[in-house]
């Protein structure tokens, strides 16, 4: 039996899917618990209207996406650090000083999990960072730490 699947079930496949499936597991199971409906022609059509919107909200995103990253990778951005006689920094920099910099710079909100520092920051200079929005997108940002 094809069914479509409205939520993602381990081991079997993920919503909005078409799977095949044996006739009790559809009817005992997933069904009656709200995660598959039965695939007839007018489920079939709802579900690639929900394709379509779900690939259109994706493009969007994704417009967006590149956007944002063009505007990180336009220049770098200015942490301020206090630091000592010798030019080390006290503490380190870390995602949340990066992500309120972005905020504050170039006007994006961005998830301090989302920041990776690839360097230990503990001196004023350049690094990089790297900014992960999911589905493979990835930026590096260029970051200077100065003095306050």
């Amino acid at each position: 039996m094809e069914v479509i699947l409205i939520k993602d079930v381990d081991n079997l496949g993920m919503a909005n899917e078409l799977v095949k499936v044996k006739n009790g597991y559809a009817r005992n199971y997933l069904i009656p618990q709200k995660y598959a409906i039965e695939s007839n022609p007018s489920n079939l059509k709802q579900l690639q209207e929900r394709l379509k919107v779900k690939a259109k909200k994706e493009a969007a995103m994704l417009a967006e996406i590149k956007q944002v990253i063009s505007v990180l990778s336009s220049g770098a951005l200015k942490i301020g650090a206090k630091t000592g006689t010798s030019g080390k920094i006290f503490g380190s920099v870390t995602a949340l000083q990066i992500a309120r910099a972005i905020r504050d710079q170039k006007g994006y909100e961005i998830d301090r999990k989302r920041i990776q520092i690839t360097d230990d920051v503990k001196e004023l200079g350049t690094y990089k960072a790297n900014i992960d929005f999911g589905n493979g997108n990835t930026t590096e940002v260029e970051f200077e730490v100065v003095a306050e």
